[in-house]
């Protein structure tokens, strides 16, 4: 029996190869994830363990303890005065001071433009080069800074700018922008690359004076000299300096601390396995499809084989082993696709800016492992079914013509197990949604297994709404058909008139050169630009996807000119033969017999449309629940935002100078500018942010919907008062009057007295919950920084007087004058850019359902390999049966539309209700949502290629024959 297994599988490559498919691009997506992840890992392990390899004891301020929006709040510095101290005590051999920032030092570009990182550091570094055995940067070219106007740049920004040592470039600080003297490109280490971050590193004075540390170091490396232990140096270090205010800590401990800044990895590869997991799932739908075809069209050779002896057991583990081949085939497949796959996820996140430090190529044996494994068990359990049905095959079956497998016994009660399932995924998506003491993790499990069991249910109910969707969606289907025909048509007829020219016998000298003339310019000229003119129409139904439909038609132009070359040569060889001449019309017979093949099994139908509607699903869903973000986004600084304009850092969210701020209030025609400094805080015991506000102007430009106090009471705010947002009074249950303690990043603590209550929008409060006046803030946090800047003019704003707003701003090119709606512009450009990432990665999933719509489809043509034959002999055309394959895709695919994007908007609506709290409403974006329909249209199209071909190329005396 396993011989007759494998023998089956080698005589079926190609059905094998398509299932095989199935889960290579979910395994892939698997093992391209652990990759990338890995390397990315091993950059930061190298990048932390060399920087610290000689470092005995590390330095640093008191860190506070506590995490906002799950970065670590950064210590504050040390005074200068611990290095001497430090350097005097016996066990140490040397020690030296550094500076370092993470997001005040940004290179300038060679058009003026700060480098935008994307969130990445933009690392500002202070080093004594005296001591290098404690400098983490390794030169390639030039030398180290010496005076106060050199510096030395990371390579990567070095090589994307092309800047060479000995030129001059311009950096921007917490100081206005200065030109300095390049001298050196250095690298971390041995690490190459640290994706988008970028760094400038000064002399020491030079740093402390650029980045406002005069008398402060941010740490002290300290080296042991031989024979003492690290826990020694460490112990006599903290008899020396006040361990109120630092930190003292081993190579290991520091390394150990240095690594929680790159736990962000842990998040990159559960968000990229999330997906991975949608694209297994996707495929284990279409394995579990594709068997249950092949188990169907093979029940004579199960018969014939229970005839002569095979037992059931038997049968199992042949279709059992079928399934183990093939997942293997798959995983293997995957896992080697998966290494290519993590380059492409590496430039998917480079174009996005977002790329991370790597290193060279890892695969690791638990990759390895986990992929095999991954791609066996999923194929195994989707065969389970089939295995199992095959089993069932009578061995009477071996003498009837069209004999089927009989009905399995919960047959009768798919329906009702269905909306049990249906029900069972509803209450786990509202136990996820709604129940407001669960963990993260339960929440997350809960949601994830609601959507799964959803997914399941809505496919075991979809057989008995597949001959009502399909009468329903066939005359959308025939009209599909003629605008997809009309679209290709100039296509179609440049290859008739190539072919005809090159294959038409009688054909005079000139006649043929007109023709392949023609058929070149129709071929390779007009079709494409008519294709190219609908793909940029449909931009104004979805951005995304009018860009998807332009990169395929340059994929089909370039597919075009290798198909006339290839056509050539066959040509030569003398092989070929002309074609059709194209039409464009309906046909009502190929039209009601592409209805009827739909309904003729509608479990098959299902099971197929159910992979494309997985996937429809999920990007309805997300774009149904962006757009409702992005309107709420819209609306809460609509809500807040009273200004003209606004002042912000050049990407939007990093904090600026104060002097850049100030500059602007000094234009001519700023009528008031009222800076926001933002920093993070311990407020009455919760991580909050902080904000500090200018009394007397914040009124002017921002508007408070006061529930306690009013503007005259923030205009009389002094130290040691705060207004606080609404939310945050109620959980603490503060009131005018109350007080509560603020605790700093610099671990002071300070008593604040409620002044003022307003109700801030919750999804995006542009203030913190706790705000005290910008005075105070400033004593209570070293290097403030303004988040934003306020900004109204005199008389009616314009280009003149943005002109000279900018103007002001000469020397912080990292700051950025907007308008208000330029502004709200820019922050749904970025629920756009994050929406394509998603898009894309879940293009793995809607390319597994088009695997399994070919899959189907290509199985179907062998099963009706008579039938085709049959309809052949009693007239039908190639064309015609090209067109009936064709239409019944798009039919199967206008099916899982109907199920997907209706189910998407439901998950959205529920997601949309468990975040009323934020205010997030429901607007679905309906341009999207048609763009998606015509997208599975035209899947339906392209899945239909090659099973359309095959169909209409069948010879008709050889299809009479086949059994």
């Amino acid at each position: 029996m396993i011989r007759v297994a494998l023998r089956g599988l080698a005589g079926r490559k190609l059905r094998a190869f398509l299932t095989a498919l199935a889960i290579v691009l979910g395994v892939a997506m698997v093992s391209g994830t652990f990759v990338l992840t890995d390397m990315i890992d091993r950059a930061f392990n190298d990048i932390f363990s060399e920087s610290y390899a000689h470092t005995d004891a590390y330095i640093s301020g008191k860190s506070p303890g506590f995490t906002f929006q799950g970065d670590q709040v950064a210590p504050p510095s040390v005074p200068a005065g611990l290095l001497p101290a430090v350097r005097r005590l016996l066990d140490v051999q040397s020690a030296a001071g550094t500076v370092a920032d993470e997001s005040a030092t940004k290179i300038i570009d060679r058009k003026g433009k700060p480098i935008t990182t994307s969130g990445a550091p933009t690392f500002g570094f202070g080093i004594d080069y005296s001591a290098p055995k404690f400098n983490p940067l390794q030169l390639t070219a030039g030398r180290w800074p010496t005076a106060a106007n050199e510096v030395a740049i990371d390579s990567g920004t070095a090589g994307d700018q092309h800047f060479r040592v000995g030129e001059t470039i311009k950096v921007a600080t917490l100081k206005p922008v200065r030109p300095f003297k390049l001298v050196g490109i250095a690298q971390y280490g041995t690490v190459g690359s640290i994706g988008s971050a970028t760094f400038v590193t000064f002399t020491l004075p030079a740093a402390q004076e650029l980045l406002d540390r005069k008398g402060q170091l941010d740490a002290i490396s300290v080296s042991a000299k031989p024979g003492v232990s690290q826990q020694q140096l460490v112990s006599q270090i903290k008899q020396v300096v006040p361990l109120n205010k630092v930190d003292v800590r081993t190579r290991a401990q520091q390394v150990k601390e240095a690594k929680k800044s790159a736990s962000f990895t842990k998040i990159i590869k559960y968000f990229l396995l999330s997906f991975a997991t949608i694209a297994l799932f996707v495929g284990a739908f279409v394995i579990f499809n594709t068997l249950s075809i092949t188990v169907s069209q093979r029940i004579r050779e199960f018969a014939t084989l229970r005839t002569i002896g095979a037992s059931r057991r038997q049968l199992l583990t042949s279709v059992t082993i079928e399934a183990l081949v093939i997942g293997a085939l798959g995983a293997i497949l995957g896992l080697f696709a998966g290494i290519g796959l993590a380059e492409g996820l590496n430039a998917l996140f480079k174009s996005f800016n977002n790329d991370l430090p790597t290193t060279g190529l890892i695969v690791a044996p638990r990759t390895i492992i986990i992929s095999l494994l991954i791609g066996i068990v999923v194929t195994l359990v989707a065969g389970l079914a089939p295995a199992v049905k095959a089993t069932k095959v009578p061995p009477i079956a071996a003498v009837r013509e069209g004999a089927t497998l009989p009905p399995g016994r919960l047959a009768p009660f798919l329906p009702y197990i269905a909306l049990v399932l249906v029900g069972l995924a509803v209450a786990l998506l509202a136990y996820g949604m709604f129940v407001n003491t669960l963990a993260t993790a339960i929440r997350l499990l809960s949601l994830a297994l609601g959507c799964l069991v959803l997914f399941i249910g809505v496919a075991l109910l979809s057989p008995r709404l597949v001959p009502v969707l399909s009468r329903f969606v066939r005359p959308l289907a025939k009209w599909v058909m003629l605008g997809v025909s009309l679209l290709v048509y100039p296509t179609r007829l440049g290859i008739w008139l190539f072919r005809r020219g090159l294959y038409a016998s009688g054909l005079a000298m000139g006649k043929r050169l007109g023709a392949l003339v023609g058929g070149l310019l129709m071929l390779l000229v007009v079709g494409p630009a008519v294709l190219f003119a609908a793909a940029w129409i449909m931009r104004y139904l979805s951005t995304a996807i009018g860009w998807g439909f332009i990169v395929a038609v340059v994929a089909l132009e370039v597919v075009l000119f290798f198909w006339v070359i290839v056509a050539g040569i066959r040509r030569i060889r003398g092989r070929g033969f002309p074609s059709e001449f194209p039409s464009v019309r309906f046909d009502p017979a190929t039209d009601r017999l592409s209805g009827e093949n739909t309904r003729r099994n509608p479990g098959r139908t299902a099971a197929t449309a159910a992979a494309l509607m997985i996937g429809l699903a999920l990007v309805t869903f997300i774009a149904v629940l962006a757009n409702g973000m992005k309107q709420s986004n819209r609306r809460a600084i609509e809500r807040q935002v009273k200004s003209t304009y606004m002042l912000t850092s050049a990407n939007g969210f990093d904090s600026i100078s104060p002097d850049a701020g100030n500059a602007i209030a000094k234009a001519p025609d700023v009528a008031v500018a009222s800076n926001v400094r933002s920093g993070v805080g311990k407020a009455a015991g919760s991580v909050q942010q902080v904000t500090g506000l200018d009394p007397k102007t914040i009124s002017r430009v921002y508007n408070f919907q006061w529930k306690k106090g009013s503007d005259q009471s923030l205009d009389q705010l002094g130290p040691f008062e705060a207004i606080v947002d609404k939310s945050f009074a109620d959980k603490k249950d503060l009131k005018l009057g109350s007080r509560f303690a603020l605790l700093t990043p610099k671990g002071e603590t300070t008593p604040l007295e409620v002044k003022g209550i307003y109700k801030a929008p919750p999804f995006y409060p542009l203030l913190g919950a706790v705000s005290i006046s910008l005075p105070f803030f400033d004593k209570l946090y070293e290097r403030p920084q303004n988040l934003f800047t306020f900004v109204d003019v005199k008389g009616s704003p314009g280009n003149s007087a943005e002109a000279s707003l900018k103007r002001e701003l000469t020397n912080y090119p990292d700051a950025k004058v907007q308008t208000r709606s330029e502004w709200i512009h820019d922050q749904d450009k970025d629920f756009d850019n994050f929406l394509i990432l998603l898009y894309v990665l879940l293009a793995l999933a809607v390319v597994v359902s088009l695997v399994g719509m070919v899959n189907t489809l290509v199985l179907s043509v062998f099963e009706r390999t008579r039938e085709l034959g049959m309809l052949r002999a009693v007239g039908m055309t190639r064309h015609q049966v090209s067109r009936m394959v064709r239409q019944e895709s798009v039919i199967t695919a206008l099916i899982g539309a109907a199920l997907g994007l209706p189910l998407g908007v439901f998950l959205a609506v529920l997601v949309t209700r468990a975040l009323s709290q934020f205010n997030v409403e429901f607007v679905p974006p309906w341009k999207n949502l048609i763009g998606f329909a015509i997208v599975a249209m035209i899947a339906g199209v392209i899945a239909a290629v090659a099973p359309a071909r095959r169909a209409s190329r069948l010879n008709v005396l050889r299809a009479l024959q086949y059994e």
